[in-house]
């Protein structure tokens, strides 16, 4: 789908975005994520913050491999209730290893948080968000 550009700019200009997975009962997961936009798909790495358990056992993980229909909201709060807004991405997700995309989404990643450029996220899984519906507001 075409995300048009300003849209893609509120998505890219924003630092935090709350992602939700569901696991196959049904049940909600969502979490703050750090993640960057090419222009077609989101990017979200497990990174080094701290974790309960070890990336392919997380909840978020383990909810896209039994239902890959995931939601992506970023928002933007302000006490002045005419400069609210949000944009919702309705989309699947998949899990990257490696490759082309996987490479490109760290070096956007590392460009966008300082954080990433001294953690070792080289190798670590991506979450790759292809979008179907975009809502805004």
């Amino acid at each position: 789908m075409e995300i048009s550009t300003d849209v893609g700019d509120f998505i890219s200009s924003h630092r935090i975005a709350r992602f939700a997975t569901t696991d196959p009962s049904g049940v909600p997961h969502i979490i703050p994520v750090c993640y960057v936009f090419d222009g077609q798909f989101l990017f979200s790495v497990l990174d080094e913050k701290p974790k309960s358990t070890e990336f392919m056992l997380l909840r978020r993980v383990r909810n896209i491999q039994a239902n890959p229909q995931v939601s992506l909201v970023v928002d933007h709060y302000e006490e002045d209730w005419s400069r609210l807004g949000y944009i919702l991405v309705v989309g699947k997700a998949e899990l990257l290893r490696e490759g082309d995309e996987h490479d490109t989404a760290i070096r956007m990643l590392r460009q966008k948080y300082f954080q990433y450029r001294t953690m070792a996220i080289d190798i670590n899984p991506m979450i790759k968000i292809t979008p179907h519906r975009v809502l805004y507001w």
